[in-house]
Parts: structure tokens; sequence; C-alpha cells
């Protein structure tokens, strides 16, 4: 008898002595009660002795057969247990995480790998996708959110902000006008460029400044910030983006601020957003750690920036302000 049919058939047998019944046996395994039966016989073929004995319409352990269920049952419960606990271990190392395509192809992507040299053993599950997570339905653990932070079901921990700024390639800014061109001039000269899914617009941003752009028709719209930022990259155009996802251009100078002389709006942006229950969850715990200090490091590089420009703040209440946007 192959071993694969040893616990089998010791599984069948555990099952009728527990239960005392063929009928109720196969109940709870959901097969033939003859096919419980077979199993048994078997057994009792390949020890040699004699496992049940019938009183009345029940069946009774022999004394051997008693001995055997002792051993069987305590075997059985260790085995389950362990497949649980193994369970539990494999489910403690493994992230399922959610994030908006830009922010996480441009700022979580590149330091990832921090990650995974801290977590070697965890088994890290990355989806980039714009609509948020419906945590009943999908088996994602935290999700990395672009808005406001109005999510009152869940658990919100803001990440980073939002610093939103004109940028352009030096030499697009040059073509301008240059310093000596204020920042209605430069603007109504630019091709300015949108990002679809961005809180702050260039319409909202215009007239947050008191700017009126009238002699512009060129624009573009995107679908994606890092698109968006790629043109402007490219000398075609102002973007109006974050130092969230564009702080390496500037820094390199890549891009520079096209309005240094007006403000950066400034707003909590990126929210660690789940179900208060997966703060349990020891893989969103260190993910979480994790996350806040390279936060800290980000805010520290942007402070180094800004300083750099001259840039000054001005926090925008995004819930209302960017909410309801520029007025008709």
């Amino acid at each position: 008898m192959a071993r694969g049919n040893n616990l089998n058939a010791i599984l069948h047998f555990e099952a009728v002595a527990r239960r005392g019944s063929l009928t109720v046996a196969a109940e709870e395994l959901s097969v033939s009660p003859s096919a419980v039966s077979q199993q048994v016989k078997l057994l009792e073929q390949q020890l040699g002795i004699k496992l049940f004995r019938r009183k009345g319409r029940n069946l009774v352990l022999t004394l051997e057969g008693e001995q055997l269920f002792q051993t069987s049952a305590t075997a059985l419960r260790m085995l389950s247990e362990a497949r649980k606990n193994l369970g539990k271990t494999r489910e403690t190392r493994r992230l399922n995480l959610r994030v908006t395509p830009s922010f996480g192809v441009r700022w979580l992507g590149p330091r990832l790998s921090e990650f995974i040299d801290r977590c070697p053993d965890f088994d890290l599950r990355v989806d980039a996708a714009p609509d948020p997570t419906d945590f009943e339905r999908e088996l994602m653990d935290l999700d990395i959110r672009y808005g406001s932070g109005n999510w009152p079901a869940f658990h919100c921990v803001p990440v980073l902000e939002d610093q939103v700024l004109p940028l352009a390639s030096p030499e697009y800014l040059a073509s301008l006008g240059g310093d000596e061109a204020g920042p209605a001039t430069r603007l109504n000269a630019a091709r300015l460029i949108d990002s679809a899914r961005a809180m702050c617009q260039w319409d909202f941003w215009l007239w947050r400044n008191g700017l009126e752009v009238t002699s512009n028709t060129k624009s573009v719209l995107m679908d994606r910030s890092s698109l968006a930022l790629q043109l402007a990259l490219d000398g075609r155009g102002v973007v109006l983006e974050s130092l969230a996802i564009a702080a390496p251009e500037v820094a390199s100078g890549r891009l520079v601020p096209v309005t240094p002389d007006l403000p950066v709006f400034t707003f909590p942006a990126y929210w660690l957003v789940c179900p208060p229950r997966h703060l349990n969850r020891r893989a969103v715990r260190l993910f979480t750690d994790w996350i806040a200090g390279h936060a800290e490091d980000h805010v520290a590089t942007v402070a180094a920036l800004k300083a750099r420009f001259g840039l000054r703040d001005l926090a925008i209440d995004a819930a209302t302000e960017l909410a309801h946007g520029a007025p008709e």
C-alpha cells in the first residue's frame, strides 16, 4: 500500500473512531459510507489487527484500535496546528500594496529596493492603479492613496505633501522672456501642461494667484503626472507639478521654477490607507515605519530645494479650496 493511501486510511479511521459511525464519518469527509468502510478494512489488513467491533448499531474500538486512535488523533491535531501556524507565518511575511501609478514609478519605486533589503523574506506585491482599493473585495493590505484624506471609514496617515509650482526646462523658460518677464507674461507665452488626475489644476492655481492668462490658447492635458512631466522635460511647455514627483529633476537642474516669486502650494496629498484591523498585521506595521523614514528624508530634500530657489510655501486646504476649484 502506498504511503499516500496509508495517510488517507488513517484519516478515515480517525473520523470513524471519533464519530462512532461510518455514516456520520462519511458525511464529515464528504464521501460515501462504503468508501470509508473500504479504507478502514485496508488499514486493518495492512496492520493485521481488528480495529473495531460492533455493539448494536455502533462501532466500538478494540484495545489495539483505541491505541491507534489516540496516536493518530494526536498526530493529526499536530499536523493541523502546524499547517495553521505556517499559514499565519506566511501571511505575516506578505505585503499586498496598491499605489497610484506616477507616485509608484517616480517616488516609491526607486526606494523599494531598500525595503526589500531590509525585509528579504517578505513576499511583496505592488499594484500600480489609480482607483482606490475595495478592501472588502480585494486582497490588499495597504493603499498609498492620492487625495484629500477624507475617508472616514479607514485608518489614514499622511505620507507626503504635494508642493505644487510651475516647472519648465531651462531652455523653455529662456524662450518665455527670461528673468525680466513677469509671471503673467511668461505664462501667456507658454504652453500649459496639466495632469488630469492632479488635485491642483492650472485654472485654480492662476485664480488663487490672481493671474489672468488671456492670450494663451495652447494647452496639453495628460492622464498621468509622469507623462506631463516628461513633456516639460522635453521642452514642450510649463507643467504644474509637485515636488513630490519632480524633486529629482529640479535637484539636477533639468527643470526649474518658472515663477519663483510666487508661493508653492502645499497640502497633504499622499496617504497610507487601510481598514483599522490591518494595523495588526506585522507587514503593514513594518512598511508604515519604513516609509515614514523615507518621507522624512524627502521633506529635508525638498526644504533644501526651496531654499536654493528662494521659494516660499502657501498652505492650501485641499478638502475645501481644491475640492471646489476656481470659481466659474
